[in-house]
């Protein structure tokens, strides 16, 4: 079952569980507003090519559109219509006033250099400039982009409405990004971890934890993790796995990385089949990386008591249901990966203000909003006797389909 469909799928469950008018869930399913754009720019070696730009602008019921611009060879329309519609349960999930977007560009930033990246990325703000701003739809970093890339969106967007500042969050510091935006899904990660633990009345220290990609959340995550006594007995990225069943070397290992090492090079541990990290015997698996990765091929194999879904969708249905049966609690993706949209709400905030927050108060008020997010969703899942996937679901689609109705949505 693709992205799409699985959310589709969810999105329909919690529905039926509230009990929502028909017209009422079919009119919050469709999106405000989908755009493809054509963006053709010249290479570096003379020849002209053309890429297709996407932006879903999902739901505005609650607050301005919210949601990343991504770069890769498989973004299409189906993908862009699933994240953002995510994003809208998202940021309901989280409480910030925002609404859903996603959009993106289907092309391999690798086999760009930083000039046509910098050049596609104007031309396609360019086309959608008209139809995002900074009370309408923000723009944030996803996967194959950058604070490089927003700072490029904020320069060619402030060229047409004047200094810009909130139209991009996950800029740098230097053009109005928040301290700690750049560690803000790692760390959202941690603190959501820390409350599911709690009411199993453990914590992180002590537990075994698996960790697939080492990317920008993994590795926050597996560095806050190691720093609260968490023992990380395997990790991955896209260039191989490791294991050490006594606990990786954390600081070690991103030191190694930051000089140019690969994660498979690393000394102080074993090399391991990338697919066996998701099945390695551990207390908390967190997968950070792609979406579909448990599946009903390997989800019975699976040996973590608890999954945090790091990524977008890393769980399937299929896989869903077995692992429920199997006894795993699964901490779901629109809730456990919710600290980088909450972040990015402190920075449109600060530039809104025009006031730079201190980085303990970003933290702060990222744990209060990871904390009373989980005891919402907790609160769901007693009212209508379900699991945490359906609790954050009907959590988020019950808070747009009552402002959704406040409003007046039949106007």
């Amino acid at each position: 079952m693709n992205f799409f469909t699985a959310t589709n799928r969810n999105f329909r469950h919690a529905a039926k569980l509230l009990g929502l008018d028909s017209k009422l869930a079919k009119s919050l399913l469709i999106p405000c507003r989908e755009i493809k754009v054509e963006c053709t720019i010249p290479k570096d070696d003379g020849s002209i090519h053309s890429f297709v730009g996407f932006r879903v602008q999902h739901d505005n019921a609650r607050g301005p559109m919210k949601g990343g611009i991504r770069y890769h060879p498989d973004v299409d329309t189906d993908e862009v219509n699933a994240l953002a519609q995510l994003m809208t349960w998202k940021t309901a999930v989280a409480d910030v006033p925002y609404g859903g977007a996603k959009g993106g560009i289907g092309c391999s930033p690798s086999d760009l250099s930083a000039s046509e990246l910098e050049r596609l990325t104007r031309i396609f703000t360019q086309k959608i400039h008209d139809l995002i701003g900074i009370h309408t739809d923000i723009l944030a970093p996803d996967m194959g982009t950058n604070s490089h890339t927003m700072a490029w969106i904020l320069d060619e967007y402030s060229k047409f409405h004047g200094h810009s500042p909130a139209i991009v969050t996950g800029k740098p510091l230097d053009l109005g990004g928040s301290l700690g935006r750049d560690a803000a899904t790692g760390r959202g990660v941690v603190f959501a971890t820390e409350a599911l633990l709690a009411e199993h009345g453990k914590s992180i220290s002590g537990l075994t934890f698996a960790i697939q990609g080492f990317g920008n959340v993994g590795s926050w995550a597996a560095d806050l993790i190691h720093g609260r006594g968490g023992k990380i007995v395997a990790i991955s990225d896209v260039n191989g796995a490791i294991r050490k069943p006594d606990g990786i070397d954390i600081p070690a290992l991103s030191k190694h990385k930051a000089e140019g090492g690969l994660l498979k090079d690393f000394k102080d541990a074993d090399i391991m089949d990338q697919n066996e990290l998701l099945v390695q015997e551990c207390d908390v698996l967190i997968p950070c990386a792609l979406g579909g990765v448990l599946n009903k091929e390997n989800a019975a194999n699976v040996r973590a008591k608890y999954i945090i879904e790091a990524a977008n969708h890393p769980t399937d249905p299929d896989a869903d249901e077995i692992l429920s049966k199997k006894g795993v609690t699964i901490l779901p993706d629109i809730y456990a990966n919710a600290g980088g949209v909450i972040v990015s709400y402190f920075e449109w905030v600060q530039n809104i203000q025009g006031f730079q927050w201190k980085e303990e108060k970003v933290n702060m008020e990222l744990r209060k909003h990871m904390h009373d997010a989980f005891e919402n969703i907790k609160s769901m899942c007693k009212t209508h006797d379900c699991g945490l996937r359906m609790g954050a679901f009907t959590l988020g689609v019950n808070r747009v389909a009552r402002v959704t109705t406040l409003r007046g949505w039949e106007a």
